[in-house]
């Protein structure tokens, strides 16, 4: 079998899904949690004009990147999957912010054999010219449509801005351990 490839969304999946939250609850002057964020749109969480947000966000987002933790066990399982996998890193966010990126996998001791910044949400392009075989995502609509177009398992990372019913082919996890024990087990029989 050719080398098996992942195609990683970053933020919200490498990447806590909290890690927003400190900056918007600083910049806002309010107290969200995770459990406050229902949908993707974090404007529809808070009162904020949404334009005001956007502003905020483009002047903020180098230093939310490069402050963001990044989720528990996943540099274990990612650094695992390295030995056996190829890691193509696919993220909505935009070149601007490629130095803060890469500086954050060097931080973070993450090794990658690419890193996509596309500059938007719509991975299916992207994910279908470097065919990779199974994709991770926080971003419900992404998974279902990648996993619709493309004919790939999708990993969900479980969150509360995610919930809506999903197809057979998107398999929701609560962190990397689980994702990582469905990899093996999906993986290993393919290999067989």
């Amino acid at each position: 079998m050719e080398n098996v490839r992942f195609g990683i969304d970053i933020d919200g999946t490498v990447t806590s899904p909290t890690s927003l939250l400190p900056h918007i609850n600083s910049a806002f002057n309010c107290n969200l949690q995770l459990d406050d964020i229902k949908e993707y749109d974090l404007t529809k969480a808070f009162p904020v004009d949404e334009k005001v947000f956007y502003e905020w966000f483009r002047k903020t987002e180098s230093t939310i990147y490069a402050t963001s933790p990044i989720q528990p066990d996943a540099h274990a399982v990612l650094s695992a999957w390295k030995e056996k996998y190829e890691l193509f890193f696919i993220s909505a966010r935009g070149d601007n912010v490629m130095d803060v990126t890469i500086n954050w996998f060097k931080e973070q001791e993450l090794l990658y054999d690419h890193i996509e910044l596309i500059g938007s949400h719509n991975k299916i392009e992207t994910a279908r010219k470097y065919g990779v075989h199974a994709f991770f995502e926080d971003k419900h609509d992404n998974a279902v449509e990648i996993h619709e177009e493309l004919d790939i398992p999708v990993i969900l990372f479980n969150t509360p801005y995610n919930q809506q019913p999903a197809p057979k082919g998107v398999i929701r996890v609560d962190n990397w351990i689980e994702a990582n024990k469905w990899i093996e087990k999906e993986f290993a029989l393919q290999k067989t």
